[in-house]
């Protein structure tokens, strides 16, 4: 079972090994330097995924050309299931958790020998029946994505993998937006928090934005989960490459999203240790505008409030009027209750 104690942060390699092992182990590298919970990338029988008749998404076109199919292009990026045997070895010496998306039955298969604590679905699949049955079935934690989701298809998601044989209690559903890069003003962040009221699950976000900004600003709002696009370099040849971090970004996506835990605290409205020492100083008491004589009796022009906030506070200044002075005292004195006759 994955970390529930801090954000799970999963930097997703996808296919940004462009089918290269070497490559893939870079990739692992990049993500245990940048000290991510899991490292995860996507298994596929390209011809098992995608018709020879499928056409690429516009993004895709932009970035890797026209002149070949969809199927064409995701071949090219395949790895076989030898390599990913390979892969989960790598990461397990490296002391990171190995994850991977399967795109279709045979892959599934195989990722079930790999004993996988936790299954990622992927946008896509959503609406795959057969695929949310088997992975509901797995008696492991999910995690589901939800671009080009209504909250009616969440739903009938989660009702198959519920009466598969999953648990809310499992279930983390992460809003996400596909398009690769997504416009900030596409984001609609505040989704995120739609989906968990309305169906009582842990929430998270998928990030296919350029840059950092988002994925810090869902875990301020209580994504427990962050997943994001990462690549040794954006210049490389590739569908998603554009789109993702590079090593260093990655760096700085772990530290800030870091910070922003310790910085959430506990919800408690409470001093806190760091800030203790200020209250005396920045705060103030009350001070007396002129010396004055045992026995005489405060009126509001004798009273003036001024720092430090060691005195007697400004709080109590209708209880101090009309008390008489202990002692004799200097102008500026701060009022202590000692010297105070109360009422």
């Amino acid at each position: 079972m994955y970390n529930r104690d801090q954000v799970f942060i999963i930097a997703e390699a996808g296919v940004n090994h462009n089918g290269d092992m070497e490559k893939a182990y870079e990739l692992i590298d990049a993500a245990v330097e940048a000290k991510v919970d899991a490292v995860k990338f996507q298994t596929f029988v390209a011809e098992e995924v995608i018709s020879s008749k499928a056409e690429k998404a516009a993004y895709q076109k932009e970035t890797t050309g026209g002149d070949e199919s969809q199927l064409e292009m995701v071949k090219k990026l395949e790895l076989s299931f030898d390599d990913f045997i390979l892969l989960k070895a790598y990461c397990e010496k490296k002391n990171i958790l190995f994850l991977s998306t399967a795109f279709d039955m045979k892959s599934i298969d195989f990722l079930i020998t790999l004993d996988m604590p936790v299954w990622k679905v992927p946008s896509g699949e959503i609406t795959n029946m057969p695929y949310l049955e088997k992975i509901g079935a797995s008696g492991k934690d999910i995690i589901l994505s939800t671009g080009m989701s209504t909250m009616g298809d969440i739903e009938n998601a989660l009702e198959i993998l519920i009466q598969a044989g999953s648990s809310l209690e499992r279930i983390t559903v992460l809003h996400c937006n596909t398009q690769y890069p997504t416009p900030p003003e596409h984001v609609n962040l505040k989704a995120m928090n739609t989906i968990g009221v309305a169906f009582g699950t842990k929430i998270g976000y998928s990030d296919h934005t350029l840059g950092i900004e988002v994925s810090v600003a869902a875990v301020a709002l209580g994504a427990r989960v962050i997943e994001k696009h990462f690549t040794l370099d954006n210049s490389l040849e590739g569908p998603d490459h554009k789109a993702s971090l590079e090593p260093n970004e990655l760096k700085d996506l772990v530290q800030g999203i870091r910070t922003i835990e310790k910085a959430l605290g506990s919800g408690i409205k409470t001093p806190s240790a760091s800030e203790k020492g200020n209250t005396d100083i920045a705060r103030k008491s009350l001070h007396l505008t002129k010396s004055l004589k045992k026995g005489h009796v405060l009126h509001a022009t004798d009273i003036t409030v001024k720092r430090p906030g060691n005195g007697i506070s400004p709080m109590l200044v209708k209880e101090v009027l009309g008390c008489e002075l202990k002692y004799d005292l200097p102008e500026d004195q701060i009022l202590h209750l000692k010297d105070i006759e109360w009422k």
